[in-house]
């Protein structure tokens, strides 16, 4: 059978092929495993891919440039893309026991799905300890996939140390940049007001930036054996455009529409996301309105009304539009690192089209 032209829907198989094989070899170890398993399918099923689509444009843009013209592009890139994706899946699974959250792209997150099917079944004990722990495990089920996948698809590639190296190094940033995330919200009131949006940016960079973006660039990159210099320029272009991104998200967790993001409005304001939006807003604030602010963020019974004033002081505060002009300033960053860079023509305009996408979204 051929690969399909979009690369995008080649990774859809690969993910497909890959847990159809974890579920068959589930069967024989009974309903529940079974049921487990599933679970993880539906973890890696749906999202935007823009991991795998900037490790695939990395891997485009270094080829092509080589190459002198677009090439289909190879299945180790395809399968590492993949493997990006589980990844991703995990941490999603992990974040939304950390923040408590209920929804993940609509629908129940997995920690409620399996408290629900805990009470469903009529078992013992707390349901919603059983979700937690049945979550931890899947996340961590998840991150074993990733690496299986990841293996399997570099086995025979001559730069498969290189792309190890990379990986290796995303999967360690990423975990402590959640650590570092959960330490701020527990910190901020023993913090310096002044140092809050340097730490915000610290954890936005580790969390984020590196592992969203920069880090499949890279990774892309280094499967199409990419010199030193092409490995700079997609770190120029991918470090300030991850920034971006999450700034976005940050934006999006205060200010999005429930119906679009699948989460509901405000979410990261019950949470008590310390977000750089959080910090040039309390920075703003009098000594009584940031002590006002500091009581209501992390309140997970917020109301509609109480989430709405948050969000007016926030825009109020000027702290809107000064993450605003952040965002704009790093894909502006971004854009420059790719001028004259030693990157396909083709790809680069992909690159592009993406820094576009993420940071102009809306969900």
């Amino acid at each position: 059978m051929s690969a399909p032209a979009d690369p995008i829907e080649a990774v859809s198989q690969r993910l497909e092929r890959f847990t159809a094989q974890q579920r068959a070899s589930a069967d024989a170890w009974g309903e529940e495993a079974a049921g487990f398993v599933q679970s993880g399918t539906a973890a890696v099923t749906g999202g935007k891919r823009f991991r795998a689509r900037f490790c695939l444009t990395g891997w485009r843009a270094v080829a092509e440039y080589r190459g002198g013209r677009p090439l289909p592009i190879a299945d180790d890139a395809i399968a590492a893309a993949a493997a990006l994706e589980i990844f991703h899946a995990a941490a999603l699974v992990h974040d939304d026991i950390i923040d408590n959250s209920d929804t993940r792209r609509g629908h129940p997150a997995a920690h409620r799905a399996f408290e629900a099917g805990h009470w469903d079944a009529g078992w013992a004990g707390d349901a919603g300890g059983f979700g937690r722990s049945a979550a931890i495990l899947l996340g961590d089920l998840l991150v074993a996939w990733s690496d299986d996948l990841l293996e399997e698809g570099i086995r025979s590639s001559a730069y498969a140390a290189d792309a190890r190296e990379i990986y290796a190094m995303m999967r360690r940033e990423v975990t402590v940049g959640q650590f570092l995330d959960l330490a701020e919200e527990a910190a901020y009131l023993t913090a310096p007001d002044s140092a809050q949006a340097e730490r915000a940016l610290r954890v936005a960079s580790l969390k984020s930036a590196r592992y969203s973006i920069q880090h499949p660039l890279l990774l892309g990159g280094a499967l199409a054996g990419a010199s030193a210099a092409q490995s700079d320029a997609l770190s120029g272009f991918g470090h300030p455009l991850g920034l971006a991104f999450q700034l976005r998200d940050d934006v999006l967790g205060v200010f999005g529409d429930s119906a679009v993001t699948g989460k509901p409005s405000g979410d990261d304001l019950r949470e008590g996301k310390r977000t750089l939006l959080i910090a040039y807003a309390r920075e703003a604030l009098a000594p009584g309105a940031r002590r006002v602010v500091d009581e209501l963020i992390g309140d997970p019974t917020l109301d509609e009304s109480q989430i709405s004033a948050l969000q007016q002081t926030i825009i109020d505060s000027g702290a809107l539009a000064r993450v605003e002009e952040h965002i704009t300033r790093y894909a502006d960053d971004g854009d420059r690192a790719l001028r004259g860079a030693p990157l396909g023509t083709s790809a680069v305009g992909v690159l592009r089209d993406l820094a576009h996408e993420a940071t102009v979204r809306i969900a």
